[in-house]
């Protein structure tokens, strides 16, 4: 196993130093876990690491963060300044579809994710927002302008963006609803036995896999999805899928249960697809046709804010799934 490169220090340069006392009713004695239970601009990690750089002490000695606390304890630390929480803007293309003074509607490009967390501050869609309006609402979060809704890191396709607080609201409240009607398009392994139907299977965090979800038939919420097939191939299909609920990963992890999970999506159990295999020939070295998930958001209806008619915004398929798409036509016809 190759080593892992060590974290470099938290910078103390700009430090404060700061002491605390441990109360009589202290119900988290671990030192870490109770300074990040009180010092909430910063994450445990970061704790942790402050710790390991010897800048935090317990009676005048040096601890280490599973050191237990006891009731009247004194803690002397040093803290670097708290996380910034200014968003810096970013030169970003973005492809817009529509704009008013209310809601600007995209059409999200591949590989980048939504909006900064503590650890990913840069190269995100609010970044590029921020570069390109300085009207944006306040969004639902920290880092998170304009955003009232969002689509995984490589899913593809229509997102609304608010440009103003009574925009925000009244479109969140849309979605939370399940007010707004959303519309996939995703290329799977395999032909469903039917060719429409409903998905009705709770999801929940995976219980193992940090990253992942699961169906969880005891512990899970609610979550259904409707599919129908557009189109048949040998080993694929087109579908068509509309989300009543919206849970993160859902169509994924709902496709998968199915046994027809995502092309690319290989978290939950999807392949990359190579023109050789389409053509049946012998395995050689090539590109994938895709190597990310095949999952585009289609179309996105909702009530606009001010005119309180329905629209509907749709983004074309984006140049990589509409190619392994010709493909399919020309070597896996049904």
């Amino acid at each position: 196993m190759k080593p892992q490169p060590s974290k470099p220090a938290p910078d103390l340069s700009n430090a404060t130093h700061n002491t605390l006392y441990v109360g009589v009713s202290v119900t988290e004695r671990r030192v870490d876990k109770y300074l990040q239970r009180r010092l909430g601009d910063f994450s445990r990690v970061m704790i942790q690491e402050i710790i390991k750089a010897g800048a935090v002490r317990v009676n005048d000695k040096v601890v280490k963060r599973s050191f237990k606390l006891n009731p009247g304890d004194r803690i002397d630390f040093t803290l670097p300044p708290p996380p910034s929480k200014e968003i810096v803007p970013e030169d970003i293309p973005l492809n817009i579809i529509y704009e008013d003074d209310d809601i600007i509607i995209l059409n999200k490009q591949p590989g980048i994710i939504i909006h900064p967390a503590r650890s990913n501050m840069r190269g995100t869609l609010v970044n590029a927002l921020a570069h390109y309006s300085n009207k944006l609402s306040s969004g639902l979060g920290e880092f998170r302008p304009g955003i009232v809704h969002r689509l995984d890191k490589n899913t593809t396709g229509v997102m609304v963006v608010t440009k103003n607080d009574v925009a925000q609201w009244k479109i969140a409240t849309q979605f939370e609803h399940r007010q707004t009607k959303k519309t996939y398009l995703t290329i799977v392994h395999g032909v469903p036995d039917l060719t429409a139907d409903r998905i009705n299977a709770p999801m929940n965090v995976h219980p193992r896999i940090r990253e992942k979800y699961a169906i969880r038939s005891q512990s899970g919420k609610e979550a259904i999805t409707f599919y129908e097939v557009l189109e048949e191939f040998r080993g694929f299909s087109l579908l068509k899928v509309m989300p009543r609920t919206g849970r993160t990963h859902q169509i994924r992890v709902h496709l998968s249960y199915m046994k027809h999970p995502v092309v690319a999506d290989e978290l939950y159990g999807g392949k990359l697809v190579y023109l050789w295999q389409l053509q049946n020939g012998e395995p050689v070295v090539q590109n994938p046709i895709i190597d990310r998930v095949a999952l585009h958001a289609w179309k996105l209806e909702f009530k606009h804010p001010t005119t309180e008619k329905m629209v509907e915004f749709e983004a074309p398929l984006p140049q990589d799934m509409q190619t392994l798409l010709d493909l399919l036509r020309k070597y896996r016809k049904v």
